[in-house]
């Protein structure tokens, strides 16, 4: 234990997300090590974040004005939407540069153990941005855990009776993975979706 502003500022790191005590620790003494320039720039950054950057009044996506780059993006199709569960997701999947519909943003996905249910979700919304008609196919990307799959189950059950087009990402094997390494459950679903060889 330190004392002062050197175990506050231990404290604060530690309430970051994946930021353990002894990782804390270790990004304290590296940041009062470092030239006050720098420490500077990260204040900077942090103030900026906190000041400028909000939600998407449509989607959810993080965004530096009314509405994200991609919602402002007129070459998107708008018939097609994909849900995720956080802004990262967004970001892994514009990666691919396979999809070129909108998104949705949830904020999470169900999970009874931690108290969310789908009033905690951003879902009133996506049903909003579905009722009139301009959305033809629904995916759902949400991770692939029990939170995630409850998340599926639940939205492809509400969404049903609009008569849309719904479906969730395939899962399996990763690229480069051995056999003997996956999980029944990654397995299972890898043998579920997998696809014919048209030799």
């Amino acid at each position: 234990m330190y004392e002062g502003a050197v175990q506050d500022l231990i404290d604060e790191l530690g309430r970051l997300p994946g930021v353990g005590p002894k990782s804390a620790q270790r990004i304290a003494f590296h940041l009062l090590a470092a030239e006050s320039a720098d420490v500077g720039r990260l204040v900077a950054a942090l103030q900026r974040v906190q000041a400028e950057v909000r939600f998407c009044v449509t989607c959810y996506n993080v965004a530096e004005g009314e509405q994200c780059r991609i919602c402002k993006d007129p070459r998107r199709s708008d018939d097609v939407i994909c849900v995720v569960e956080e802004p990262k997701d967004v970001v892994a999947i514009e990666r691919t540069r396979e999809f070129r519909g909108r998104y949705h943003v949830l904020g999470g996905a169900i999970s009874p153990i931690e108290g969310v249910g789908p009033d905690d979700l951003r879902v009133k919304e996506l049903m909003t941005r579905l009722m009139d008609g301009t959305v033809t196919e629904l995916i759902i990307a949400t991770d692939p855990n029990l939170e995630g799959e409850a998340t599926a189950a639940y939205l492809a059950r509400l969404v049903g009776p609009l008569g849309l087009a719904v479906s969730r990402l395939a899962s399996g094997l990763p690229v480069g993975g051995d056999l003997e390494y996956a999980d029944e459950i990654t397995l299972g679903r890898a043998f579920e979706g997998r696809r014919r060889i048209d030799a």
